[in-house]
């Protein structure tokens, strides 16, 4: 086979093995291909090290990045046939990486009720987003299912009654009653820039990829404060950092405590059947919490008087039911008391 044929049978082997990434690593000796499924590398096939550089090239030429330059890490994206794919490449010790990220454009999005949440956790998150203004947030790692659960929230809400704007990166699925944006960054089109356009669109709920930075998580909050439902991702490992990621940037405490509704934490874990359920934490900030951020901050102090259950006693659960192995837990949350 020559260099697009092989890497067209890479991409759709990772496409039907249902894979999210596809790993293309230079060794010394060989080229190694890895598929990260239900959140684990697996199908670890070797091909020659010859062919390493013909499909780097080919796949920065489907993407318009500089065949020319290996020196840098370069990203891009493209599509093959329904699927949208999100490249980057990253110069190693014996040459350039590649990760494809599988984004399905046609995929069923799942509901809030299919997510995983406990029957607490559901109740607690719908109240939540049926507020009309303020701040939710949802963190965890990459790879944890956060925009999975945002677009089943986006799902949720009404577009019909409602001016939603998203402003995404990338833009994984697309919704006919929603305005969506995607971030370019090389036309200058960051999260910050776009959102301040948004708030002239006169939207009811605004949906931000991630907040990365204080000038984005300043908009955020002044959309808020000006009567808007925020919806945003933050890398935090879980809800209560999410309070202090803010504050830790450089928001002013009483307007934390002022615009945040709640803090969402979660995780991906594999059933024993297979395929993956989410895991969650849903906190709830009271006026107790608030007055903590607002008088006597601390992290130590806001997790005393946090009620909420948290992602290691949720997993206990499902341990409890057969549905997880205890080891799995162990995999995606290490060592914790339940």
């Amino acid at each position: 086979m020559d260099t697009i044929e092989i890497l067209n049978q890479i991409i759709n082997d990772g496409i039907n093995n249902n894979a999210s990434d596809i790993h293309i690593e230079p060794k010394k000796d060989l080229l190694q291909i890895r598929y990260r499924i239900d959140g684990i590398l697996q199908n670890d096939t070797k091909i020659e090290k010859e062919m390493h550089l013909p499909l780097i090239s080919r796949i920065k030429i489907l993407v318009n990045l500089d065949i020319a330059d290996s020196r840098l890490p370069q990203d891009g994206r493209t599509n093959h046939g329904n699927v949208d794919l999100r490249v980057s490449t990253l110069p190693t010790l014996f040459g350039e990486k590649a990760v494809l990220r599988i984004l399905k454009r046609n995929q069923t999005l799942l509901s809030l009720n299919d997510l995983g949440m406990l029957t607490e956790e559901l109740e607690k998150y719908k109240n939540l987003i049926n507020k009309k203004t303020g701040i939710i947030l949802v963190s965890g790692p990459t790879g944890s299912g956060k925009t999975t659960t945002l677009y089943a929230t986006l799902k949720e809400l009404d577009a019909r009654q409602n001016n939603i704007v998203t402003i995404e990166d990338p833009v994984e699925y697309v919704f006919e009653n929603i305005t969506q944006i995607h971030v370019n960054n090389k036309t200058g089109l960051t999260f910050a820039k776009g959102l301040r356009s948004i708030l002239r669109q006169d939207p009811d709920i605004i949906f931000i990829g991630e907040i990365r930075d204080l000038e984005t998580a300043q908009i955020a909050i002044q959309a808020a404060l000006t009567g808007h439902l925020v919806l945003a991702t933050i890398h935090t490992q879980d809800a209560i950092s999410s309070i202090c990621r803010l504050i830790d940037m450089g928001i002013k405490n009483y307007l934390v405590s002022a615009t945040l509704l709640g803090t969402i934490s979660q995780r991906l874990l594999r059933k024993k059947e297979g395929g993956r359920i989410g895991i969650f934490e849903v906190f709830n900030l009271k006026d107790e919490v608030r007055e903590i951020i607002n008088k006597k901050y601390s992290k130590a102090n806001i997790r005393s008087a946090a009620k909420f259950t948290s992602l290691h006693q949720n997993a206990e659960k499902y341990i409890a039911n057969g549905v997880v192995e205890k080891k799995e837990v162990f995999r995606v949350l290490g060592d914790g008391n339940a």
